[in-house]
């Protein structure tokens, strides 16, 4: 069984930084996608950022490029999220999800992603 657990949330002001992490275990993680994906109070799930298995591709939400950096460790079936610069719009749950095969992109829509984590809360203060 596949299971994930997001740590290092936290409430921060406004241009502070966090890093987000993600333990997984369950399956190779070397062979998967992982994926951060965030739900601010009252919306909708919205895509973050992803990274393929060996960390060749990266995407990011238009929202968050430039300050915000996805990476992972291989061999700690660890999956990372740096956000920097965050802005009150960043408060969000976020979470951390992975697609069910290998080597597959669940690219920015969120339902393509079939394991996820708890989440973890980010609130930015002005």
């Amino acid at each position: 069984q596949v299971h994930l657990t997001e740590s290092g949330g936290g409430s921060v002001q406004a241009g502070d930084s966090l890093r987000l992490s993600c333990a997984t275990s369950g399956r190779s993680f070397d062979r998967y996608y992982m994926g951060w994906v965030r739900q601010p109070p009252g919306k909708q799930r919205e895509f973050v950022a992803l990274i393929s298995a060996r960390s060749v591709d990266v995407d990011y939400a238009q929202s968050v490029k430039g300050r915000f950096t996805i990476s992972r460790d291989n061999a700690k079936s660890t999956v990372y999220l740096q956000m920097n610069n965050l802005e009150p719009e960043a408060t969000a749950r976020y979470y951390c999800a992975t697609p069910l095969a290998r080597e597959h992109s669940g690219g920015r829509e969120p339902t393509n992603y079939a394991y996820w984590g708890q989440g973890t809360q980010v609130t930015v203060s002005p």
